[in-house]
């Protein structure tokens, strides 16, 4: 079986029937119907979507066999898988996340800098989030300026670090100096 990825997360029952919200993480929200029955992740339970309409940012969504609002709010929290090989290929210069986690990260010198450890995207576009083998984990931004080539069968992303953080102003004092009016 080929590597799990997650493609959604139940949330909170909906009215009394069954019903939940579903939090989704595809492109379109109701693909999670076409690919197939859908895993816990330790691949013990499945789960299959037996109704789905959408709501302000989620689905209200049934699965097969929980009727009751009590059997619904026991599935509060669960993340739900898929097999990465049920996934549609991505087009060029498109990545799922899980084929990007662990690749090695270089400079264009072929320096080491760490591994791949997570994609990020807090609202601003997406964050590539590399861990050194030694100290904090560094986040850059996941542009084609900062990230100019992904590798997926070398397993290597190539960085382009950035040479100053916008915003960072050289002048000003760091802590323990002091500066003159």
């Amino acid at each position: 079986m080929s590597a799990l990825v997650c493609v959604a997360r139940i949330g909170a029952a909906h009215g009394v029937r069954g019903a939940v919200k579903l939090w989704t993480f595809t492109e379109d929200p109701f693909a999670i119907r076409r690919y197939g029955p859908l895993l816990s992740k330790d691949g013990k339970r499945q789960f299959e979507v037996a109704t789905a309409r959408e709501a302000k940012d989620h689905l209200v969504a049934t699965f097969k066999g929980v009727t009751t609002r009590d059997d619904a709010e026991r599935l509060n929290g669960i993340e739900l898988y898929v097999p990465r090989d049920k996934l549609p290929a991505t087009d060029e210069d498109e990545y799922y996340h899980t084929d990007l986690i662990g690749l090695a990260a270089i400079t264009a010198d072929g320096d080491a800098l760490g591994r791949v450890v997570a994609i990020q995207n807090f609202g601003a576009g997406d964050i590539i989030e590399i861990a050194p083998s030694k100290g904090p984990t560094m986040l850059l931004p996941f542009t084609n300026a900062v990230v100019p080539e992904v590798d997926l069968a070398g397993g290597r992303v190539v960085i382009a670090l950035p040479q100053e953080i916008e915003g960072e102003d050289a002048s000003a004092s760091r802590p323990g100096e002091s500066r003159d009016p």
